[in-house]
């Protein structure tokens, strides 16, 4: 055997793993379950939460260009709670479901509505906020006055989100969007009737918009609830137990309130 030629080989082949194992740190990945996933975050010392960051006033990028939210820094209180740090992964509502039951994150935090459909794929924690779904339009547009009205009406959200099955269930067409932003545009260049938001996020728009001809149309009555949903499996219990403990001591303690009346104006932490 040519122990020079083996030699110079094993050594390249040793450097290309190195090489390929240092480009696999790069994106943040979901931690492996094992039998206990919140043992093997634990371990592992961080949290991979997923979320839009372009939900202003729940996730966005601040003028600095800094990730900032109520849900932003809700994570980062469980986190602590914890005793890990939290790493977030951006990205589009749907492919965060996705993302999330595919085993890609660990957690989702954003403002994620509690419902039937999703409770048969994933599991949730306890609610940490509570929201009133508004019908938003154009200012000038007198056609809705209640949720009756938007049977025949256009309007656009991220398909799988819990506000376009409401627009469907009162019989109006959705145009599937990526985010809040693409969702205003279509509705002030007239080319959809309305969208369904959080009542809340309609009035940090116009705080940020005051000039946009804009208004709410009329108020769904009844809250939905939004919590942090997980992948199903007895692997997931210790660390829901353990997120429902933290957000059971955030809300006790005020943080909750004192974080939801900073971002919203309002104390949405509680029914």
């Amino acid at each position: 055997m040519n122990w020079k030629r083996f030699s110079a080989a094993l050594a390249a082949a040793l450097l290309l793993a190195a090489s390929l194992t240092g480009c696999g740190q790069e994106k943040p990945q979901a931690t492996d379950m094992g039998d206990d996933l919140l043992a093997a975050i634990q371990a592992k010392g961080e949290i991979v939460v997923a979320m839009e960051g372009t939900w202003s006033p729940w996730t966005y990028h601040d003028d600095s260009g800094e990730l900032v939210g109520y849900d932003v820094e809700v994570a980062n209180a469980i986190a602590e709670k914890l005793g890990v740090k939290a790493t977030f992964v951006e990205g589009g509502w749907d492919g965060l479901l996705a993302g999330l039951e595919s085993g890609r994150y660990d957690i989702m935090v954003n403002g994620v509505d509690i419902d039937e459909e999703r409770q048969e794929k994933y599991d949730f924690s306890v609610p940490y906020a509570y929201n009133r779904t508004a019908v938003i339009v154009r200012g000038d547009d007198d056609s809705v006055q209640s949720m009756e009205d938007l049977n025949g009406k256009s309007t656009a959200n991220t398909i799988t989100s819990t506000y376009a099955a409401v627009a469907q269930k009162y019989g109006a067409e959705v145009t599937p969007v990526d985010d809040l932003n693409q969702t205003f545009e279509l509705l002030l260049t007239q080319r959809i009737d309305a969208t369904l938001n959080a009542e809340v996020t309609y009035y940090d728009y116009m705080k940020a918009h005051p000039d946009a001809n804009l208004k709410i149309a009329c108020l769904d009555l009844d809250a939905t609830q939004a919590a942090i949903p997980m992948r199903k499996g007895e692997e997931t219990a210790t660390l829901r137990q353990a997120i429902n403990q933290a957000l059971a001591e955030l809300s006790e303690d005020g943080t909750l309130s004192e974080l939801a009346v900073k971002y919203f104006g309002v104390d949405l932490s509680q029914p």
